[in-house]
């Protein structure tokens, strides 16, 4: 476990292509050497088959400068982003733009924090990528009015989907 620990802790520096190297043959060596582990056998089958799961995205953190190495890194993260939202909007709990536009929102938000923009590179932005995501948020926004509107009067709200629901759908 120690020597699992060292590779993927990576103290050397090396990229991605050479920690996974070390972590394949540290895999093979407990594979090879599973008899001498006397009682601590299942434990290693254990490891050695969690490991094989994680491996799809095990690496990824060493070929991609900035990306954590460990999800307490991430869940720092997202808990500070948490504290600034709730700073910012004065609430207690998550803001419902949060969930509207999260997923843009918290990537803008850590972009900002690790590389503040310059006014030139705001205005390099692409209007065509940034029109592309607006249509891609609008749904959910459509989502949430509609759901609003539930709450504040159920009956009128059901009354026209029944309504809507009882046309005919060709022309007579």
């Amino acid at each position: 476990m120690h020597q699992a620990a060292h590779i993927l802790g990576n103290h050397q520096e090396e990229d991605a292509a050479k920690v996974r190297r070390r972590w394949d043959g540290l895999l093979a060596a407990m594979a090879r050497h599973h008899a001498r582990a006397g009682r601590l056998a299942q434990a290693v089958d254990h490891f050695r088959k969690v490991a094989r799961s994680y491996r799809p995205g095990l690496f990824h953190c060493y070929a991609v400068a900035d990306v954590p190495r460990t999800n307490n890194a991430l869940e720092q993260l997202f808990a500070s982003q948490r504290t600034h939202e709730r700073r910012a909007t004065g609430r207690r709990g998550a803001s419902p733009a949060a969930v509207l536009r999260g997923e843009v929102r918290l990537i803008a938000a850590t972009a900002t924090r690790l590389h503040p923009p310059t006014s030139r590179t705001l205005g390099q932005v692409s209007r065509e990528r940034w029109r592309d995501l607006r249509r891609q948020l609008e749904p959910r926004r459509q989502a949430r009015t509609l759901r609003t509107r539930f709450r504040r009067n159920p009956g009128a709200y059901l009354a026209e989907l029944e309504q809507q629901a009882c046309q005919p759908t060709l022309p007579a």
